[in-house]
């Protein structure tokens, strides 16, 4: 499972990410997407931590939390499930 961070700075990096989620739990991955086309940072990532419970209370943790002067929104990511 994976949680879903989003209205991020631009300035953010992975290891920012880690250190605030690592607080909560151990991170497994994070993620933070590029436009390919420009190869700048979206304002979204993903954060892979150890248990769902870890998960559970770094969401409830930060949702809201202002970071690098934003507004952070974080939820569990919805997974795409594929067609068959």
């Amino acid at each position: 499972m994976s949680i879903y961070v989003s209205n991020l700075s631009d300035e953010i990096q992975e290891d920012d990410l880690k250190q605030m989620f690592s607080k909560y739990g151990s991170v497994v991955k994070v993620r933070l997407p590029i436009y390919r086309a420009t190869g700048e940072r979206r304002r979204f990532a993903f954060v892979e931590m150890e248990t769902d419970a870890e998960e559970a209370v770094a969401i409830h943790s930060l949702l809201g939390t202002e970071y690098m002067g934003r507004n952070l929104r974080v939820n569990k990511a919805i997974t795409k499930v594929g067609k068959s």
